[in-house]
């Protein structure tokens, strides 16, 4: 019975699948430290983690039987997503599970922003009636500039449009704008438009310091920010003397460049104390229905993998859409991607006399990934003949 191991108090239902599919599963409720994450993989076949656990190279070299890791977020920066690879390690992600919430969130903390609704709260909870329609605004007819045109960028594009507000947005990549959003040129160019500016980047190092004094001097007097993306993308320092000058009406953060591990342990950050900022605990995501989506999506991914050899959707290994055949027999055969191996692979098949019945090939980068259907049993023979190759990454007998 194969193992799989959940870390950081996954939903149920991540479990309750992976159980129905013969796995032997244990799960723990906080994140490992690298040695704790060593001696818990023993064993274990497939990893399922959130943001807090750092699956680092030194743990891959220590985890000979780890075949797969599925990220039950969004993110996979916790992942050395190369050395995995170079270990025949497949990862996957939930790149759309839990989009509508952080969305949903951003709408909100839009609003409370502009309203003042977190100020007029702390007042009445200090025992003080302060009504007033200063610095009160409604987000109809404001514009709103989104920086990272992706799938939450894009829907909260949608959404914000039905509320009124006009959309800018700004993009590395080529992006097709939804609705009646428009296209910014730079950065620049959306800081100076936006009423309320909000990060959806994503992780990559490139991302690091993105925004800082500079930025925020260039948004407009009386502007929102919001980040929702990433903790090393903003100079915090910067915003919190944005905010305290006034430059910059209000905040909403919900991540931060060091992140607590655990429930209820202590945190601190140069934006505490200020009525104007909102802070969560990087709780964008952190829905009952968004965490149920993410638990069905990335176990229904590592089970296919595991089962079929499908690495759709996976972040680090070569995609190849597969399903199961009756009456095969397969072989998933991760590879260096050199010059010869498909033809090395079919002449130990036809050596042994294996009739191959089907074969795919995907490449990505330095790793191949050949899926071959054979027609009859194949034997330990061809597994250790293929086994053995050089350009053998890992040579997997599924069927």
């Amino acid at each position: 019975m194969p193992k799989a191991l959940l870390l950081e108090n996954l939903h149920p239902q991540a479990r309750s699948i992976l159980e129905s599919a013969g796995y032997d599963v244990t799960t723990r409720t906080g994140a490992l430290d690298e040695h704790e994450l060593v001696e818990a993989l023993e064993g274990v076949q497939l990893l399922g983690i959130r943001s807090k656990t750092h699956v680092t190279s030194a743990v891959l070299e220590q985890a000979p039987d780890l075949v797969a890791i599925g990220a039950y977020c969004i993110g996979t920066n916790q992942i050395d997503l190369a050395a995995a690879a170079a270990r025949g390690v497949a990862t996957f992600n939930a790149p759309f599970s839990n989009t509508r919430s952080v969305v949903e969130i951003a709408i909100s903390e839009i609003i409370a922003l502009t309203r003042r609704l977190t100020e007029f709260d702390k007042a009445m909870h200090d025992g003080v009636w302060n009504k007033s329609a200063t610095g009160a605004h409604e987000v109809r007819g404001r514009t709103l500039g989104i920086i990272g045109y992706g799938n939450i960028g894009t829907q909260l594009s949608v959404l914000a449009e039905n509320l009124g507000m006009s959309v800018v947005f700004y993009d590395t990549a080529e992006k097709l704008a939804l609705g009646n959003a428009r296209r910014m040129d730079t950065l620049d160019e959306l800081l100076e438009a936006a009423d309320i500016v909000t990060l959806h980047v994503d992780g990559r190092s490139g991302n690091a310091g993105l925004f800082g004094a500079k930025q925020f001097a260039r948004m407009r007097p009386g502007a929102v920010f919001l980040n929702l993306s990433r903790g090393f993308v903003v100079d915090y320092s910067a915003l919190r003397d944005a905010v305290v000058s006034g430059h910059v009406s209000g905040a909403a953060v919900d991540v931060f460049p060091v992140e607590p591990k655990r429930k209820g342990d202590p945190f601190d950050s140069e934006l505490r104390g200020l009525p104007n900022v909102i802070l969560t605990p990087h709780t964008g995501g952190s829905t009952e229905e968004a965490q149920e989506a993410i638990g069905q999506f990335v176990s229904n991914k590592v089970r296919d993998y595991l089962s079929t050899g499908s690495t759709t959707l996976s972040v680090n290994v070569p995609n190849l859409a597969l399903d199961q055949q009756p009456g095969v027999h397969r072989l998933a055969y991760l590879h260096r991607n050199v010059p010869g191996v498909l033809a090395a692979v079919n002449a130990t098949l036809a050596e042994h006399g294996v009739n191959i019945e089907g074969q795919l090939l995907a490449t990505r980068g330095d790793l191949g990934y050949v899926v071959t259907d054979a027609g009859s049993a194949v034997d330990q023979a061809v597994v250790d003949a293929l086994s053995s190759r050089p350009e053998t990454v890992r040579l997997r007998l599924l069927s």
